[in-house]
């Protein structure tokens, strides 16, 4: 066998046949062969270009301990590369086999109480165990040394849906792994006992032996204890995901790796994982009955384009139609899968993959949909199924493309779970609850949004958003402050500035290090009962805030905003201080939908409004622009809208999903969609 050339990760496409890839999960083990080359034909009938192979074959992999079966996935591989189709293979460790759990039950993983879960789902092992790694990665080893050099391998899929079940374990081999962690983090038990403030409530440790995970106990746990948990967990599930790359680097060095993540998982620290990842992928599953899902959605998809540098990633699995797992499952109409299956492509995704390809006859999700339904190609969701594939093609010279916004939404994972920590002066501050209405006020200005770290390199920014940045450091608050003192503005979310890296309170109270950028003392946080609200007034518009609010002192702002009722009234609720070349914005409350009022002046103060080449959106239509590397660009207008939209374009060109040429405006029914090229000579951005 020849192997197929790869793209190397870090160029602009991604691997596998040209175009837009398109396809799904593949699960021959459930079907009898003679139904693998119906699969096969049918793929490409639908044009599917790729599959994902092996994500649950343990089991058939390595019936037992010393016996190995491959010729079943030899035959599957070779009928796909016959016809054409590209496999992303799986590592198939996200669900050990009965005969290595019964041999090992040590590897089940434990709860806080103590409770060993059972075999008979799936992600059964704890991610500290030995055992479960070392039988993990000979598996891995056996499937690299035999697939390493087939034509049709194209990407490695390790694992399964990191966290989705099992995100820690507090069995005593995850207690040993956790003391050498601090250990590895702290160096010294005195040193631990700063950090961990054990001074409180006769906490102090003389020895690392005595440290156990945060397991349940009578009363809260201490909060530094509990975030090292947070991080140790983050980490020790890396740790599997890196062992089996290191593997498939050593003997498959040619083809890359992904690892399919879960949109906004608050359990992962994504930037540590994304560094170790050649190709970002993502599982999304929008409800169809929440008629704002799909900001959800571009939010997700923003964020896996971040975490790739702003390189092509995979929309890994999304549901053709109804998931099996909500309380009520609604199908998708054809509509959506369609209109959301495009925002991927305008968010960056090249290509579009499906969970799954055929549907199951049996097992926990047999009613989940699928590209095959379970009454084959007479199903209109087969018909579906073609008509997506056709479309696609239509849109290949998108691939490779790219897009990046003028606006920086600042993510910390640390500083996220510290926010939601125990004993907090209100439990209603949650990060995905304060970021969604600043993102949902971006997206309907038409703002492209790039997600960094704190410290990441803010070349070629305008604005910085941190709608909640609980736990800064004076380094992270220097980033800030630097990049205002260039020009650059920055809005931070209310509650910010509270905590260091250890989480203690900084000296003086929030902000802590950001008082000099935003010129703010908070003097007392002010949550809000759940139906309360207080009233906010700027420049004469009446807003409203709920779930929180601050006593603040000007220390060099001026209020922007003010309370005009309850205990707060005439107090500042928004504030604004230059700062160098350029300005700091402190939103001091929560203020939900009213929030785009304020980022409407900081946007055009900073001149992040999107103007020039492109007006703003109508209403309901999404406007995203993807450009090439010659200057040609392809502008996405996605009308999610329940009305007929008319939406002004600047440049002509042509939409690639009709053929037909566009001047200056475009009309778009609801959930219908165009993709305009626009050549480099006519380009005006």
């Amino acid at each position: 066998m020849t192997a197929v050339p790869h793209t190397h990760p870090s160029a602009s496409r991604l691997p596998g046949p040209p175009g837009l890839l398109y396809g799904g999960d593949y699960n021959p083990e459930q079907w009898p062969e003679e139904v693998w080359a119906e699969d096969a034909r049918l793929m490409g009938e639908a044009g599917v270009t790729m599959v994902t192979v092996g994500v649950f074959a343990w089991a058939r992999l390595q019936p037992a301990p010393e016996r190995w079966d491959f010729a079943w996935l030899d035959r599957v591989m070779d009928l796909l590369h016959q016809q054409g189709v590209a496999v992303d293979l799986a590592t198939a460790t996200a669900a050990p086999p009965a005969w290595l759990v019964r041999a090992h039950p040590e590897m089940l993983p434990v709860t806080a109480d103590g409770v060993r879960l059972e075999f008979g789902s799936r992600q059964h092992y704890c991610p500290s165990s030995a055992i479960y790694r070392a039988a993990a990665t000979d598996l891995v080893r056996a499937l690299a040394e035999r697939y390493r050099d087939h034509p049709a391998l194209t990407l490695w899929h390790v694992n399964n849906e990191y966290g989705d079940h099992v995100t820690e374990c507090f069995c005593p081999e995850s207690a040993a792994g956790f003391r050498r962690w601090l250990k590895r983090r702290y160096r010294t038990v005195e040193t631990l006992n700063t950090a961990w403030g054990t001074t409180v409530w006769s906490q102090a440790y003389s020895s690392f032996s005595q440290i156990e995970p945060p397991r349940t106990a009578p009363g809260p746990v201490n909060p530094t204890h509990r975030l090292d948990w947070r991080r140790y967990s983050s980490d020790v599930l890396l740790e599997c995901y890196r062992a089996e790359k290191e593997v498939l680097d050593e003997l498959s060095p040619h083809v890359p790796v992904t690892t399919n993540f879960m949109s906004m998982l608050k359990e992962l620290d994504y930037w540590a994982w994304a560094a170790h990842e050649d190709i970002v992928s993502d599982d999304s599953y929008p409800d169809p009955a929440d008629p704002k899902a799909h900001i959800g959605a571009a939010m997700n998809y923003d964020l896996m384009r971040s975490l790739g540098g702003g390189r092509p990633w995979l929309l890994m699995e999304q549901a053709p139609s109804a998931v099996s797992w909500r309380e009520v499952n609604l199908p998708k109409p054809e509509r959506l899968r369609r209109l959301w299956s495009l925002q991927a492509l305008a968010r960056g995704a090249d290509g579009i993959l499906h969970f799954q390809w055929r549907a199951s006859a049996a097992g926990p999700e047999k009613f989940h949909s699928a590209m095959l339904p379970h009454r084959g190609t007479r199903a209109r969701g087969w018909a579906h199924t073609v008509r997506m594939g056709a479309e696609l093609r239509r849109l290949a010279e998108v691939g490779g493309t790219r897009l990046a916004g003028p606006a920086a939404v600042v993510l910390d994972w640390e500083s996220w779970w510290s926010l939601e920590g125990e004993d907090h002066p209100s439990r209603r501050m949650r990060w995905p609850a304060l970021l969604r209405p600043w993102y949902e006020a971006l997206f309907t200005r038409g703002v492209t949004v790039d997600f960094v770290p704190p410290g990441a390199d803010l070349g070629g920014r305008r604005i910085v958003l941190a709608p909640n940045l609980h736990m800064v450091d004076d380094a992270g608050a220097r980033w800030l402050a630097d990049f205002a003192m260039a020009g650059g503005h920055v809005v931070c979310g209310p509650f910010s500035g509270v905590v260091d890296r250890d989480d203690h309170i900084h000296p003086g109270g929030p902000p802590g290090p950001l008082a000099p950028l935003l010129g703010v003392a908070v003097d007392e946080v002010w949550p809000i009962p759940d139906g309360g609200w207080t009233r906010v007034e700027m420049n004469g518009l009446g807003l409203r805030a709920a779930l929180w609010s601050e006593w603040l002192d000007l220390e060099g702002a001026v209020p922007v905003a003010s309370y005009t009722s309850d205990e707060l009234t005439g107090l500042p609720a928004v504030t604004r201080r230059d700062h160098g070349a350029g300005a700091a914005w402190y939103i001091g409350c929560h203020l939900g939908s009213g929030t785009g009022a304020v980022l409407d002046v900081a946007l055009a103060a900073s001149g992040a409004i999107p103007g020039g080449p492109q007006p703003p959106p109508a209403p309901g239509v999404e406007v995203t622009r993807r450009v090439a590397a010659d200057g040609t660009s392809y502008l996405f207008l996605l009308n999610h809208g329940q009305d007929t939209a008319h939406q002004p374009v600047t440049a002509p060109g042509v939409d690639l999903l009709t053929g037909t040429a566009v001047e200056s405006s475009l009309t778009l029914a609801p959930s219908d969609a165009a993709v305009i090229r626009t050549s480099p000579q006519r380009n005006r951005t």
